[in-house]
C-alpha cells in the first residue's frame, strides 16, 4: 500500500516569510514535519513541500508514495510535469530527477478541508521562520 503523503506550504504576505507541513501516513505510523523557509510565494512555498516530502520519502526508503495537495497548480504541474510560469521550472526539474527514486508516484489534488492537517503544520512553520 502507498504511504499517503499530505502536504500544504503556505506564505505570510505572499511573498513573505513562508513555511511547509508535510504529513506522512506509512506503515501503521503517522509522521509530521513543519519546517520554516524564507521569504517566496504562496506557490513557491507550495512547490518547496512537494519537493521536501519527496526528499523525506526517498530518506525513509519509502518506494510506492501518494502524495495529497490542495494546490492545483503543484498538481497540474506535477502531473503535466511542466508549467508556464518559469518561476516553477527548478521545482518542475527537481521533482522530476525525485520521481526517479519511486516505484509509484502519484499526486492528487484535495479540498483544503481535507488537507487541515498539513495546513496546521505549514502555518506552524511560518511562526518558526518568524522567531
Amino acid at each position: 500500500m502507498p504511504a499517503e503523503i499530505y502536504i500544504d506550504g503556505a506564505s505570510a504576505g505572499n511573498p513573505g516569510p513562508s513555511g511547509i507541513g508535510i504529513f506522512i501516513k506509512y506503515d501503521g505510523k503517522a509522521e509530521s514535519f513543519s519546517i520554516p523557509l524564507g521569504s517566496m510565494s504562496n506557490h513557491e512555498a507550495e512547490f518547496s513541500a512537494l519537493i521536501e516530502g519527496m526528499k523525506i520519502c526517498v530518506e525513509k526508503g519509502l518506494r510506492s508514495v501518494s502524495f495529497r495537495t490542495d494546490s492545483q497548480v503543484v498538481d497540474r504541474a506535477a502531473n503535466a510535469g511542466f508549467a508556464k510560469n518559469p518561476a516553477f521550472q527548478p521545482f518542475i526539474k527537481e521533482m522530476i530527477e525525485l520521481q526517479r527514486q519511486f516505484d509509484l508516484f502519484f499526486i492528487k489534488w484535495i479540498p483544503s478541508k481535507e488537507n487541515q492537517v498539513a495546513d496546521q503544520l505549514a502555518r506552524k512553520a511560518i511562526h518558526l521562520s518568524k522567531g
